[in-house]
């Protein structure tokens, strides 16, 4: 399969490039699953969409403020450090600006000496593997020096830090915001619950895998780059009722997808409570175990992500509405509008 299959034409100007001001006033389409039919909704919708016994399943990571500005000690060279995927204690994988810069050795002055780095490898891609030293609370520390990793793509500062942040965002360590999540509201999810739809929570840290765009000309020679999940006990145990039920399991983002279908196909369509890496890689011809629906955001062409919900569904019927989306005009990527794969309920 090709990824130029997942190539549709997107104008610029429909990237969105700020947050709305009111986080449930985004456009919300509803594509049929299994017929392909498209509705236009604002995004409220979504609590008549699901029913009584139902379970949706939302990602709580939280966004490092992870982008650094620094200098080289030996130089004064300015140089940019993403922080990527904690490995022992205070090393870091990282993407580097400019990675040229950086060899084997650089210390890197963060704050004026708040902070230092010193590099102990090199990765693919302009990722580089530093050690970190600091006196007193790393995240303190990260808190006071980092920006928030916005995507390449979004050119405007956010003013506001939480708007990168879901509403129930918990588990630091994410380099990258679930950004389906960023619609809900806590009274949106309060009603939800009142409906008698369970909510539950796992965690999926976002790491390299959304910042690498592929660079293969068929999707099979695509390699994911690993990102950390967990699913507790008690996630687990409701999932497992709501499909014993009959009911419907809707996955809030892609990350919460990964994560279900990762231990899903691990155990034969069972989710177990655990820990671990995930680098599966979802396109057409995937079955999947573990979801029955996806609220996402609509996504870059030729991505990983688009490959994804096509899998869901299928290829044609995704770029179908996606190229709806872009006559209605709907609003791209992180801070953009939203997508809801129905669920077939026959």
């Amino acid at each position: 399969m090709k990824v130029e299959d997942f190539d549709f034409d997107l104008p610029e100007e429909l990237i969105a490039q700020t947050p709305l001001e009111d986080r449930t006033a985004s456009r919300l389409m509803i594509v049929d699953r299994k017929t392909g039919e498209v509705e236009h909704h604002r995004f409220p919708r979504i609590i008549d969409e699901l029913q009584k016994g139902d379970c949706l399943v939302l990602n709580d990571t939280r966004v490092m403020p992870a982008r650094l500005f620094g200098v080289k000690e030996e130089t004064g060279a300015h140089i940019e450090v993403l922080l990527l995927k904690q490995g022992n204690d205070d090393e870091w994988e990282t993407l580097v600006k400019p990675a040229k810069r950086v060899k084997v050795g650089t210390v890197i002055t963060f704050g004026d000496g708040l902070l230092k780095a010193t590099c102990t490898g090199e990765l693919d891609h302009g990722g580089r593997v530093f050690q970190f030293s600091y006196e007193g609370i790393f995240y303190e520390i990260l808190d006071q020096l980092g920006e928030m990793p916005l995507p390449p793509y979004i050119h405007e500062k956010l003013e506001d830090r939480e708007r990168y942040q879901t509403v129930y965002s918990k588990e630091i360590g994410s380099a990258a915001a679930p950004t389906a999540g960023l619609h809900f509201t806590n009274e949106i999810l309060e009603q939800i619950k009142e409906k008698g739809v369970e909510i539950v929570f796992i965690t999926l840290h976002v790491g390299l895998g959304t910042f690498r765009p592929v660079s293969v000309d068929s999707i099979e020679n695509h390699d994911m780059h690993s990102e950390f999940y967990s699913v507790s006990e008690e996630a687990a145990e409701m999932i497992n009722r709501t499909k014993a039920s009959g009911g419907k399991v809707i996955a809030v983002g892609t990350t919460s997808t990964r994560t279900l279908e990762t231990v899903a196909h691990k155990y034969n369509g069972e989710i177990r409570a655990e820990q671990g890496w995930t680098s599966i890689f979802i396109y057409p011809g995937f079955e999947y175990k573990a979801i029955d629906g996806l609220i996402t955001n609509f996504h870059l062409p030729k991505s990983t992500l688009v490959m994804l919900v096509s899998a869901l569904t299928s290829r044609e019927i995704i770029l179908n509405a996606y190229n709806k989306a872009v006559e209605e005009k709907y609003r791209f990527f992180s801070f953009g509008d939203a997508m809801f794969i129905r669920p077939s309920r026959d």
